[in-house]
């Protein structure tokens, strides 16, 4: 049952990023098809992160209470479902509306898949496996745009659909035929939501403004957050239980630090994509095999952080990792039209390192700091960390390139703007990763407490 649960869970971790960063490279050949703008073009990459997000913290505790497993293999058949319709549609507003289908299922798949695995697996085998896992996610992320150019150039952009449903129907079969347990450590427990819905009211105001730069919405956002804190913290079954935060200084600190860790680099491989080709005039295919080198590293090296930080403190090869990537940002932030492509992989190559020192032995922490009961809303939180700080790399970067270059088509008149956009995006970003050290390093010991429970 173990290897099954591993396999399911490995591959879900493998075909949602796959297909998010996969949908990236095919967005201008839907823009053609559809005519679409630039701001609806943007809104077909941003749906599944958005309802991904909004649905998250619910159906992690959803699943504590009505079975990790069911919900799991629910979210796999959802997502695969909108899969199928996402390369059915006919206008960007089908395609759109099916992309938040595809991210609800995400969602449920997102807020299980870490739960089940440190359901299943021991204490003291938890960090490989959960290396394996995030090893699986950066080769999902890693060959995304290498298959889905090619997938879009001989056979059309609804292929990158299309190639989900297959592997989307094995996960299910494999998870219902072979995963006999259940797992829901708070059952008979009532599902708050009231709590649910502002959570996500919140999430999206606060998302939305953050990404158009609407303060109206941002503060109506933040003013449903603390109404949403003084609820979970009177009711009785709350959908987060706010305590992880206030009382589990661990807990608390290990998200924010992977929260500053993806709002640091999600952006990276998107500015260099514009680099290469804008400035340096390679073939997307040419800069997609330069953009290779970071994931690869990590997908090498990952398994071994994971099995690392079973035997060292977590929190020190986390914060070395955060280190190491702040390190790599800030040699980027250096980078203008002369920076030679053998400096550009090493430094890829050394934040790549620095990625799989952080990912999961974080995620070790974060999954070893909390009671079984609670193993769902955290693999949820950790998530939401992550697609949170992923659109809010991507707002930063907007951002930016607002205040330098403006709503103009990239020319060579503005490659000098450009440049200077990213080298202050990576700056910023250097200095994200910088505050994410002391984070990482606050949170104290994780493998005793652990190895005591």
């Amino acid at each position: 049952m173990r290897r099954a649960a591993l396999i399911a869970v490995t591959l879900t971790s493998f075909l949602t990023p796959f297909t998010l960063s996969s949908v990236n490279v095919a967005l201008p050949t839907i823009g053609n098809e559809f005519k679409v703008d630039a701001i609806t073009l943007n809104w077909i990459a941003t749906a599944f992160l958005l309802s991904s997000a909004m649905f998250l913290v619910p159906f992690g505790r959803l699943a504590d209470i009505k079975g990790r497993k069911r919900i799991f293999v629910i979210g796999v058949s959802i997502f695969t479902a909108g899969s199928l319709l996402s390369a059915l549609s006919t206008s960007a507003e089908m395609l759109i509306a099916f992309r938040v289908l595809q991210g609800i299922g995400g969602a449920m798949v997102f807020s299980t898949g870490v739960a089940i695995l440190t359901s299943v697996f021991s204490p003291q085998e938890r960090g490989k496996v959960l290396g394996i896992n995030v090893a699986s996610v950066y080769t999902g992320l890693s060959l995304g745009p290498f298959f889905g150019g090619i997938l879009t150039q001989n056979f059309g952009w609804r292929s990158v659909f299309i190639v989900n449903v297959p592997l989307g129907i094995i996960i299910a079969l494999l998870t219902t035929l072979k995963l006999k347990a259940e797992w829901a450590d708070a059952r008979g427990e009532r599902f708050d939501l009231v709590g649910s819905i502002i959570y996500s009211l919140m999430l999206v105001l606060i998302m939305l403004g953050v990404s158009e730069s609407e303060i109206t919405l941002i503060v109506a956002g933040l003013a449903l957050l603390v109404a949403f804190i003084l609820w979970e913290s009177r009711v009785e079954y709350p959908v987060l239980e706010i305590r992880l935060f206030r009382r589990n200084v661990t807990f608390a600190l290990s998200n924010l630090a992977a929260l500053l860790n993806y709002a640091a680099t999600f952006a990276v491989t998107y500015l260099l994509s514009l680099y290469l080709q804008y400035i340096k005039a390679l073939t997307p295919q040419q800069a997609g095999f330069i953009l290779i080198a970071q994931p690869v590293v990590q997908a090498l090296l990952s398994p071994f952080a994971g099995w690392l930080s079973d035997r060292i403190e977590p929190r020190v090869v986390a914060s070395a990792g955060m280190a190491v990537t702040a390190l790599g940002l800030l040699i980027f932030s250096t980078i203008d039209e002369n920076t030679e492509i053998s400096m550009i992989v090493a430094n890829l190559m050394i934040m790549g390192f620095g990625f799989a020192l952080f990912s999961s032995p974080n995620t070790n922490a974060i999954m070893s700091s909390v009671e079984r009961r609670f193993y769902g809303i955290a693999s949820a939180t950790l998530a939401t960390m992550r697609v949170v700080g992923q659109m809010l790399s991507m707002a930063i970067v907007m951002l930016v390139f607002a205040i330098y270059i403006g709503k103009v088509s990239i020319t060579p008149k503005v490659y000098p703007l450009l440049i200077d956009s990213i080298r202050t995006s990576f700056a910023i970003f250097s200095i994200l990763c910088f505050f994410g050290i002391f984070a990482s390093l606050a949170r104290g010991e994780v493998r005793k407490k652990s190895l005591e429970s």
